[in-house]
């Protein structure tokens, strides 16, 4: 059986690569941080398919390693720069960014997914993450990945994109869902979509059911 060193540089090499991820950064951090540290270890066997994997006992799920490295891509995150993954279940997200040499938070209003990312943060060799359940009202990031798909636009987390920053999210559902990338300029966010991915759906940002006569 292949060790996780194994599986990890085959996620690398056969899924990122072919996936448009390209940034040596991205692809050092991928390789680097151990991604069964962010599942139970029952699940640990499950951290290098390409597909999403839910998080037991939680809202939350981990996308497919694909998707999170190529939006991390996208953000063109540099070094020093403070970081923020919102919904990101366990923490992976966040893991890669502060790897890649970012002051990364992880906040996550998930209790039990919370403390499924503070046990992980806490194993040796772990870059230095911030897990959080809320934000302070002006916090602000240089950088947000938010680490689940958004049926409704993500609006309350737009106050803590600072000037000259950028958001990333998975808007939509399903095969209508495209990663949409923002971009704070002046006094407006903008955003244009940057390539088509799926993920599971964050509850914050679903769309209220309609009632019905």
């Amino acid at each position: 059986m292949s060790s996780f060193a194994d599986l990890r540089r085959m996620m690398v090499d056969c899924q990122l690569r072919t996936y448009d991820v390209t940034d040596r950064a991205v692809l050092a951090a991928a390789d680097r941080v151990p991604r069964e540290l962010f599942l139970p270890g029952a699940l640990a066997h499950l951290a290098y398919i390409d597909q999403p994997v839910a998080l037991p006992g939680t809202t939350r799920a981990l996308p497919a390693p694909m998707v999170t490295a190529r939006m991390i891509q996208v953000l063109e995150l540099k070094p020093g720069e403070r970081a923020l993954e919102y919904g990101g279940g366990s923490g992976y997200g966040a893991a890669l960014m502060a790897a890649m040499g970012a002051r990364t938070t992880l906040c996550e209003p998930d209790e039990a997914a919370l403390a499924l990312a503070r046990v992980a943060f806490a194993q040796d060799g772990m870059p230095a993450v911030e897990a959080v359940a809320d934000l302070p009202a002006k916090a602000q990031f240089d950088v947000v990945l938010v680490g689940g798909a958004c049926e409704t636009q993500p609006r309350a987390l737009f106050g803590h994109v600072a000037p000259g920053g950028r958001l990333i999210a998975i808007e939509g559902l399903g095969r209508s869902a495209r990663v949409i990338l923002y971009r704070h300029a002046g006094d407006t966010l903008t955003g244009r979509p940057v390539f088509d991915a799926a993920a599971p759906a964050l509850r914050e940002f679903r769309k209220a059911e309609a009632f019905v006569f």
